[in-house]
């Protein structure tokens, strides 16, 4: 079983990697394309193929993704250069403000 496992997982790493989904992002755009081209017509192939009557409007709409994985990324970062560009300034503000504190209580 574990070898069959095995090797059910090592041709999912393969095809995937084969049709380019494992690469840039680029290269992932035209995969999810090219199977957004091809899934409906295969499906209703199957469907005549196994005889069951399914129209092409019973089948939902293949999702349309607005969604950019470098874009994301590189708002990912920015976000995070600018919290550590700002955290000495901030972390004296908070430090005074403590020391503050403090000083109350202390009174």
């Amino acid at each position: 079983r574990f070898l069959i496992k095995g090797g059910l997982a090592g041709a999912a790493v393969y095809v995937a990697y084969d049709q380019g989904l494992l690469g840039s992002g680029t290269e992932g755009a035209e995969a999810l394309k090219k199977a957004q081209e091809t899934l409906p017509p295969a499906i209703q192939e199957w469907t005549n193929y196994l005889g069951w009557e399914v129209r092409a409007a019973q089948l939902p709409p293949t999702p349309k993704f607005d969604f950019s994985l470098s874009d994301s990324w590189n708002k990912g970062v920015h976000t995070v250069m600018s919290a550590l560009s700002v955290a000495p300034t901030r972390a004296c503000e908070y430090t005074v403000e403590g020391w503050k504190y403090v000083k109350d209580l202390v009174k």
